[in-house]
């Protein structure tokens, strides 16, 4: 039997592009302390070239809790801005809060307000709160993004007691562990968002 090997394929230009990662802030109360968090992870992002950086903040976005399927026109104009971001994202980065053992209202109802914006693609979870540091909204989060039909990345990064951890000007006290947290849940996030963006260029997913 003859064995040939087949050509490798060169990259395209598309699985050579930047990612475009939406960073979502998640909470949206008084006083949070998700921008420092979010400062921390944007510029840790900074010092990659494999991600474009979209950040939306929930704290600006003024979605009502009352899901239409025929929106008002001051909501539908929010949409208007808001959707087309979450549907050109190849990847997500959440950060969250834990507030009662889960997630901010915020958070879900970005998400009930969408959902083909989600499909097949990765989302990576940054958590901080007290001395679950968010784990438990974290796992919550998965279970919501896998009926979505998206694939939540393994390793996650978070921060216990998190008002502790942080310095007055934003960087972390004990910078190591998280730095490689850090990198670890990015490097991943690039892989499955390469991964899926290509794989959906070749064949539309079957939702």
């Amino acid at each position: 039997m003859d064995i040939t090997t087949a050509p490798v394929a060169e990259p395209t230009a598309a699985s050579t592009a930047p990612l475009r990662l939406a960073v979502i802030i998640g909470s949206n109360r008084e006083g949070r302390f998700g921008p420092v968090v979010g400062k921390w992870v944007l510029d840790r992002l900074g010092e990659r070239d494999d991600f474009e950086v979209d950040v939306i903040d929930l704290a600006d976005i003024a979605l009502p809790t009352s899901i239409s399927y025929d929106p008002a026109p001051p909501v539908k104009a929010v949409l208007d801005t808001l959707t087309p971001r979450l549907a050109g994202a190849d990847a997500f980065l959440v950060l969250t809060p834990e507030y009662n053992h889960s997630f901010p209202a915020s958070i879900k109802n970005l998400i009930d307000w969408h959902y083909v914006e989600w499909q097949a693609k990765p989302v990576g979870l940054v958590s901080y709160g007290g001395i679950s540091g968010g784990l438990r909204a974290v796992e919550h989060l998965r279970q919501i993004f896998a009926e979505l039909h998206a694939v939540t990345v393994r390793d996650t990064v978070s921060f216990h007691q998190a008002r502790g951890l942080f310095e007055p000007d934003g960087e972390l006290r004990e910078p190591t562990e998280p730095e490689a947290a850090v990198k670890r849940l990015l490097d991943q996030l690039g892989w499955w968002g390469r991964t899926l963006r290509d794989a959906k260029a070749t064949r539309p997913y079957a939702a």
